[in-house]
């Protein structure tokens, strides 16, 4: 094992660790591994495959051309920007932030922001924290025709007319060749366009341009980011042993756990890298979550004590060693002794996050094979986009939304499900608490618990949600997942829709306290949320899954009497 890597090591119950062992024989003796590296298909369904292993080479790439980033790094320094501001959704945002909330402010460069949702709040919340005047936007997009970064940009470029001349030279543009935010940059005289690789899907580009762009920008040195990352590559290239190639070792885990009906992924990780969960959501889930398999991603969900858990869990840590939490030690500790499956991954600095980003890659791809998917594609994050541009498209026709009718309306909130769900849910109570109980009362064991807020995303909502997860996986022992909408759309939702259907959903969505225009459209940042928020349910509900939503009219009031009727429901389903 390579000394300069993240070290990783696992604890397996017996009949897991036994298959993990033939599954690497396999591997082995078939030479997957090669194969692999070979960018051979028959690895996975035999499809096209091939044409989205870019990512396995980007590093040595991106080194390559290295001196690039570095002066794009000194031009933003010496521009003297107050921040930066990236505009994107999914595999174009999740990696900038994980940078951004892992390095935090770096001296005499700008503060990075990254915008990711299509609530009004959330963006003027965002419009609040920078300076229109003396803001870098990037615009991150890779097919160019991703609606949320175009309406972001529209935005931002209008407001940012306001205070200077030529907005143009305050954006920049990540995109693919030919795309039609190139277009477009070109058209608005951008400062800079950066061109990413064709052959890298979204969740795989955290090495490209995607990643590493921002993270030039707010000063990391991603020439020192980029060597400690081939070190991972070295680890886990065709050459290595497959017992040591640490990317192929954990693949097959998650392979083989997920085939024994050890399908959630519970991640743990330190509060100095805690944001690494949520790209790891979107990997797992967008790559492995179809044909009714996949794996379950299981991100910031408190850890417990064993007895709250069943047997359908692997438990990830990724500890920084250089700031650890004694009680996630603990814990940790704890269940490895209950003999719960845990993997242990020491991430000895920051600037080893690269090296993870590589080893999870290599890892989801081989789990993918084992499980039996192409882990390239995402079919149902098409259909959801299909069904907000169809909702969108009729607003624009008649000035409004389809009329809907509630299931059931009290103290300012209202409850709406599907045909099948309505006639499903076995409602004797017909009250708030009832409707919660009839719907919580669905879980099996095996099963997991998602809430999916289309609301602002801040530490008062956040810590509302986090309450009602946790309680209802304490009464009824099962996992529990939070996502925020619409950015889990382009991550957890393709495993929602796509999976195994032991989903039970909780959508939230609310009325808007104050809206804004999306610049050369008839509709409106709101507008466009609430149809992503209900085309979103609507194929929850065409793939037959389990799903009820809440719609508040006031955010805050109605989140403190929905945590109010959801305890008062389990109490009486416990």
């Amino acid at each position: 094992m390579t000394p300069d890597i993240n070290l990783q090591t696992f604890s397996l119950p017996q009949e897991l660790s036994e298959e993990v062992e033939a599954s690497l024989t396999d591997w082995d003796s078939n030479h997957k591994v090669k194969r692999l590296w070979e960018r051979d298909a028959s690895l996975w369904t035999g499809h096209d495959e091939s044409k989205w292993l870019g990512w396995l080479n980007i590093v040595h790439e991106q080194q390559r051309s290295i001196r690039r980033l570095a002066n794009f790094a000194e031009e933003v320094k010496d521009a003297k920007f107050s921040h930066v501001l990236l505009l994107g959704m999914g595999g174009s945002s999740l990696s900038p932030e994980v940078i951004r909330k892992s390095f935090g402010k770096i001296d005499e460069f700008p503060e990075l922001h990254v915008l990711d949702s299509t609530d009004p709040a959330q963006i003027r919340t965002f419009e609040n924290k920078i300076d229109l005047a003396n803001t870098l936007f990037i615009v991150s997009s890779k097919s160019g025709t991703t609606l949320e970064p175009n309406i972001f940009k529209q935005y931002f470029f209008e407001r940012a007319r306001q205070f200077v001349g030529e907005p143009g030279k305050r954006c920049v543009a990540i995109t693919d060749p030919g795309s039609k935010l190139r277009q477009a940059a070109e058209s608005d005289r951008f400062r800079k366009i950066f061109l990413g690789v064709p052959t890298i899907g979204g969740r795989y580009s955290a090495l490209s341009d995607f990643g590493m762009v921002p993270a030039a920008a707010m000063g990391v040195d991603v020439a020192k980011f980029l060597d400690r990352t081939s070190e991972m590559v070295r680890a886990c290239s065709a050459d290595v042993q497959v017992h040591d190639n640490p990317g192929v070792v954990l693949g097959a885990i998650l392979g083989v756990a997920h085939n024994q009906h050890s399908d959630k992924v519970t991640i743990t990780a330190s509060p100095g890298i805690h944001d690494l969960g949520a790209w790891l959501e979107q990997l797992l889930a967008e790559s492995t979550g179809k044909n009714g398999k996949g794996l379950i991603p299981v991100d910031r969900e408190l850890l417990a004590s064993a007895d709250a858990y069943g047997d359908d869990r692997v438990f990830v840590y990724l500890r920084l060693e250089s700031d650890p939490d004694p009680g996630q030690d603990a814990a940790i500790d704890a269940l490895e002794r209950a003999g719960q499956a845990v993997v242990r991954i020491s991430v000895l600095d920051v600037y080893n996050l690269g090296q993870e980003f590589f080893r999870w890659e290599i890892a989801t791809a081989v789990a993918g094979s084992i499980i039996g998917i192409n882990p390239f594609d995402q079919p149902d994050v098409e259909a959801s986009k299909v069904a907000t541009r169809q909702l969108t498209e009729e607003y624009e026709r008649t000035g409004s939304l389809p009329a809907e009718t509630p299931l059931f309306e009290a103290e300012g909130i209202k409850l709406f499900a599907d045909q099948s769900n309505s006639q499903l849910l076995t409602v004797r109570d017909h009250s708030l608490g009832g409707y919660f109980k009839a719907h919580l009362d669905r879980l099996q064991q095996g099963d997991y618990f998602a809430l999916l807020a289309y609301i602002e995303m801040n530490e008062a909502h956040e810590r509302a949600l986090q309450s009602a997860r946790h309680a209802v996986r304490d009464t009824k022992h099962v996992a529990s997942c939070l996502g925020f909408g619409p950015r889990f759309l382009h991550s957890t939702g393709q495993a929602y829709k796509g999976g195994p259907n032991t989903g039970v959903f909780l959508q939230i969505t609310c009325d808007d306290a104050v809206d804004l225009p999306v610049p050369e459209q008839k509709y409106t940042f709101g507008i466009v949320k609430a149809a992503q928020a209900r085309g979103d349910f609507e194929v929850l509900a065409e793939r037959g899954r389990r799903a009820l939503r809440v719609h508040l009219a006031d955010v805050n009031a109605g989140l403190a009497q929905l945590q109010t009727v959801l305890s008062a429901a389990l109490k009486q389903s416990s």
